[in-house]
């Protein structure tokens, strides 16, 4: 029997473009009535080609919405020094709201002192320790984009979250932990587990919501996984053969979850747009001072 055309499948880039277009349309409105463009500054240290794919991406996204984009790009040998003092320029520019230093970075330079060089008020991306301590107390001011686009995703199948059972699989402070408090926000009873977790399967199998960002390909299985749940999958893993899978094996949960993002076209497209929304927001916090 073919089960296919039951499958829910979330689809990200249609959500995600829809997203896009309202934004186009408010941005439009931020031209027209208060004469600002919003902009976004992105940074790419070094030539991984993965990296520069997504900055290319963002790049488009953003010209499709009507941001302005500043792309700088950087050498794998640029000095951490040189790198902060962009950072200090970009944070005293006017003309940008946003400020997105694309990682992984090389080596020599440390992640959390880039991070921690943006201003809290340019940190789109949401991964200040500032804008990290805002969402813990429940006064979120930028929200880390994925996360925020998997809360969208979720909301968007009509579940429920109050009193609902959530485990997010992977505890990064990129997903994982921003994960469990939007999560938490929502009334969810939320359960972070991870690689070390013993008897994990009977911690996933109580869920009516997983989130998975684990990073290991086809990681969840179909007997982890209760009839009817929401399955979000994060992951994406480049097979032998070139292909793309998720975290999750489609295969077998999309026959017991009510709804499911597939890998790609799911979460992806998502981070993205709301890599835009939360630049829109910057902007017109601006204004809100003048």
């Amino acid at each position: 029997m073919d089960t296919t055309e039951t499958i829910n499948i979330i689809d990200g880039k249609a959500r995600a473009l829809e997203v896009r277009e309202a934004l186009k349309i408010e941005v439009d409105k931020l031209k027209a009535e208060d004469k600002i463009t919003p902009g976004l500054a992105v940074v790419l240290v070094g030539e991984d080609p993965a990296s520069a794919v997504y900055v290319r991406n963002k790049s488009k996204a953003c010209e499709k919405a009507g941001i302005e984009s500043f792309k700088h790009t950087l050498s794998a040998e640029t000095a951490e020094d040189e790198l902060l003092a962009l950072i200090d320029e970009l944070n005293k520019d006017s003309r940008i709201d946003g400020i997105l230093v694309q990682l992984p970075l090389p080596g020599h330079i440390d992640e959390d002192k880039v991070i921690e060089a943006i201003t809290p008020e340019k940190d789109v991306d949401g991964f200040h320790p500032f804008n990290v301590g805002k969402l813990m107390t429940g006064k979120p001011v930028f929200e880390s984009c994925t996360p925020l686009g998997i809360m969208d995703l979720i909301a968007s199948t009509g579940i429920e979250l109050k009193g609902k059972d959530a485990v997010v699989i992977g505890r990064s402070n990129i997903v994982g932990k921003p994960m469990a408090m939007m999560l938490l926000a929502e009334h969810a009873t939320v359960t972070i587990v991870h690689s070390r977790t013993q008897n994990l399967p009977e911690k996933v199998r109580g869920a009516d919501v997983i989130v998975a960002a684990v990073g290991i390909a086809n990681f969840v299985k179909g007997d982890w996984v209760k009839e009817g749940a929401v399955v979000i999958d994060v992951g994406i893993n480049r097979l032998d053969d070139g292909t793309l899978t998720g975290d999750v094996d489609f295969a077998e949960v999309s026959q017991k979850a009510s709804a499911i993002t597939p890998v790609p076209g799911g979460v992806g497209p998502m981070t993205i747009a709301m890599l835009l929304k939360n630049t829109v927001k910057s902007a017109k916090r601006r204004i809100a001072k003048k």
